[in-house]
């Protein structure tokens, strides 16, 4: 096995997240959650129960760091404003991601690569309770990350409100 390049880990800090994340706890946090629980429930209501509830979630949202990683792999890195690049099928409108992850090099790699594709990136700080919340939303015990995919819903409306500061009643 070779050895393990020493230098290289110590230049990674813990903690360090790019500019543009944004982080909610406390009251802010629960004003948050509960308006993207009721534009999921708005949202569910105007598709009408067609689909089974998990297969509705799973069109409008990349749940897990693996399923949100790979949908941020997909889209075109953004390198300048004026870029076209081949948009793909999914878009994500922003990612939701639990502060409490333990072992943290497991979500190490999101805010990155979230950076290099614009998408906006809100941390869910909640004494080690933020994957539980995650969770409640998409109908799970936990969830580490959850990818708001864009889909022109009332889930993106609130998103787009929650992003703008203009935060919903």
């Amino acid at each position: 096995m070779p050895p393990r390049n020493k230098a290289t880990k110590n230049n990674i800090q813990d903690g360090a997240l790019p500019e543009q994340q944004d982080c909610y706890e406390g009251e802010r946090l629960i004003h948050v959650l509960k308006s993207i629980r009721r534009g999921i429930e708005s949202a569910r209501a105007l598709a009408g129960n067609s689909l089974p509830e998990k297969v509705w979630l799973k069109q409008q949202f990349a749940i897990g760091v693996n399923d949100v990683t790979r949908v941020l792999e997909r889209m075109a890195a953004i390198i300048d404003e004026g870029s076209t690049a081949q948009s793909p099928f999914v878009r994500l409108q922003a990612i939701l991601l639990a502060a409490d992850c333990n072992p943290k090099w497991l979500t190490k790699h999101l805010p990155t690569l979230a950076k290099s594709r614009k998408v906006p990136l809100i941390i869910v700080k909640d004494d080690k309770k933020g994957s539980l919340r995650l969770g409640e939303l998409v109908k799970l015990k936990t969830a580490v990350a959850i990818g708001v995919k864009a889909r022109g819903s009332a889930i993106n409306q609130i998103m787009e409100e929650i992003l703008d500061g203009d935060e919903p009643n």
